[in-house]
């Protein structure tokens, strides 16, 4: 089985967005993304235009300035110019220079004056686990804690897990609300036209909705597939990558997870010694975790990637 002309040009083009995130800390010239995408280095860039809908240019500062923000906010003794530097920033003053023409502040006022919860977004219509968004950080986006309230203890695994091939179709927008839909209309469907609804499933969000605009966003609905797989319908294939993780197991309602996110991120991760490095976060929905039709109570894991302090 091969891949349809459109299949086979938007697998191109994931191929070079993923190179990019992947060495955004070294030079990325046209010919040589062109190249990678097996493209014509005359069309490439009014192709990418064409199908990001801005620059490549544009895109990579952009890509650039929004992963350094998120080290600065979940790597604690990360400086400046060391973020500047591992997103491709020759000093300190270009980065902090285009920082600051993308959130309106320089980078140490900007870490400053951020308060990372998670936010509590309309759960009302994630009613399937497969369909419950991964949300990233956002400002001052929950009720705060009341001291008073005991909190049962969480139950942190540290894991290691195996890289795993995964077929995921891309939704970008708004988190919450459409990412379930989206689960609903156009992933679940396609799982189970493909027999792979007793396969493990993923969502991944690769973005930080309070640092990426909404019209940028991106999620990722995943199924576990054979290596040889090959998928269509506007699937892609890649590997989600293996390593050490933190491990919390959910059982809840929709409404509930976003609270198990926020411990997770608030009371955990502070404490541990440990912090987020560049692999995705993402929850894990194991073929045997229960969902209850009637309640849409569920179970996964979330899964936060980790390094050490």
């Amino acid at each position: 089985m091969t891949r349809d002309s459109r299949s086979e040009y938007e697998w191109r083009m994931h191929k070079v967005l993923t190179h990019i995130d992947d060495h955004l800390d070294e030079a990325l010239e046209l010919a040589a993304l062109a190249d990678v995408a097996h493209f014509s280095a005359y069309h490439f860039h009014r192709l990418f235009a064409a199908w990001a809908g801005e620059t490549l240019g544009d895109y990579i500062r952009r890509r650039r300035v929004e992963v350094g923000a998120l080290r600065l906010a979940t790597q604690p003794r990360l400086s400046v110019l060391q973020a500047a530097v591992s997103v491709g920033f020759g000093s300190g003053e270009a980065f902090s220079r285009a920082f600051r023409a993308h959130f309106g502040s320089a980078p140490t006022a900007w870490r400053a004056s951020h308060d990372w919860v998670l936010p509590c977004d309309d759960p009302a219509r994630d009613s399937n686990p497969g369909q419950i968004a991964l949300h990233g950080f956002t400002k001052n986006g929950s009720t705060p804690r009341n001291p008073a309230h005991q909190e049962p203890p969480m139950n942190v695994e540290l894991i290691t897990r195996a890289p795993v091939t995964i077929a995921y179709l891309r939704y970008t927008g708004p988190f919450g609300a459409p990412v379930g839909e989206f689960w609903a209309t156009k992933a679940a469907p396609w799982i189970c036209a493909h027999q792979l609804w007793s396969h493990a499933r993923y969502g991944i969000s690769h973005d930080d909705p309070s640092i990426t605009a909404p019209e940028h966003s991106r999620y990722d609905a995943c199924v576990e597939v054979p290596e040889d797989f090959v998928p269509d319908g506007g699937f892609q294939k890649t590997v989600l990558p293996g390593g050490r993780y933190a491990s919390l197991k959910f059982q809840g309602l929709p409404a509930e997870i976003n609270d198990a996110w926020t411990r997770l991120m608030r009371d955990w991760l502070p404490a541990s010694g440990f912090q987020f490095d560049s692999r995705p976060a993402f929850e894990y929905y194991g073929p045997g975790m229960a969902f209850d039709e009637k309640t849409g109570a569920f179970e996964c894991d979330i899964c936060i990637p980790i390094a050490p302090l």
